[in-house]
């Protein structure tokens, strides 16, 4: 194991074999790029690309919504619209990268002239990073791209999603619950489909004292886009006053 020899591996010390040899050698079996320490290596390397690829990245919103959003579908046009609107107000506008909501938050911020960015995730069924992305980043771990969206993000506006969305959500949610990120406004935008969530927070959990008052208020649903944007404004500007 390198440097490294353990007890029961000592007769095979002296095996004919260098570790250059076996690196340099393409034949033999490939399971080792599939174990632990190598994946370790994997892992690094997405952060450090993802860092160096979004470090000079201007304050930015990250917009979640469904990818089985139809073009046709009015969700898809509040996105673009929404992309604009945060392109407008001076924010990069950050998604998944890949179709549906994702991809008409990335047109509007595109055609409004913003900076637009997508941060992909490698699938079984492979989607790819929308034509709208000016900036992409593909990742390979959830846990790596999750990171990348909060440390490069002001707030975050949820459209209408499945899993993902909910799980993007109530991670950010917990971080700001736990102090992990500060002045960070999450934003549910369509009531219709968000106001049964944020009332079993309001009538269940806090209710039953599993979240504080001020932690369920965390959660902003509007259906006006002007609002969104200025929740958003009001938490970076308190934001700047702090750093």
């Amino acid at each position: 194991m390198g440097p490294v020899l353990l007890r029961r591996d000592r007769e095979e010390a002296s095996e004919a074999s260098t570790t250059d040899q076996r690196l340099l050698d393409s034949r033999g079996p490939s399971d080792w790029v599939h174990t632990d320490p190598w994946r370790v290596l994997r892992i690094q390397a997405e952060f450090v690309e993802g860092f160096g690829a979004l470090a000079e990245v201007p304050r930015a919103v990250t917009v979640f919504g469904s990818a089985r959003t139809a073009r046709d579908d009015p969700e898809y046009q509040t996105g673009r619209e929404i992309g604009a609107a945060l392109a407008n107000a001076g924010f990069a506008a950050i998604t998944g990268g890949g179709p549906g909501a994702m991809e008409a938050v990335n047109r509007g911020a595109s055609e409004a002239g913003g900076l637009s960015i997508g941060l992909g995730i490698e699938l079984p069924h492979e989607q790819g990073i929308n034509a709208w992305v000016d900036l992409g980043v593909n990742f390979r771990y959830f846990f790596a791209r999750k990171t990348m969206f909060i440390k490069y993000s002001q707030a975050f506006i949820c459209l209408p999603g499945g899993f993902g969305t909910l799980d993007e959500l109530f991670e950010a949610l917990t971080l700001v619950q736990t102090k992990k990120v500060t002045k960070f406004p999450v934003v549910l935008f369509g009531s219709a489909y968000w106001t049964g969530l944020y009332e079993w927070v309001r009538d269940t959990v806090l209710a039953q004292g599993k979240v504080s008052e001020r932690e369920a208020a965390l959660l902003h649903v509007t259906d006006d886009i002007d609002d969104a944007v200025g929740v958003v404004m009001e938490a970076y500007k308190a934001w700047e006053e702090t750093h």
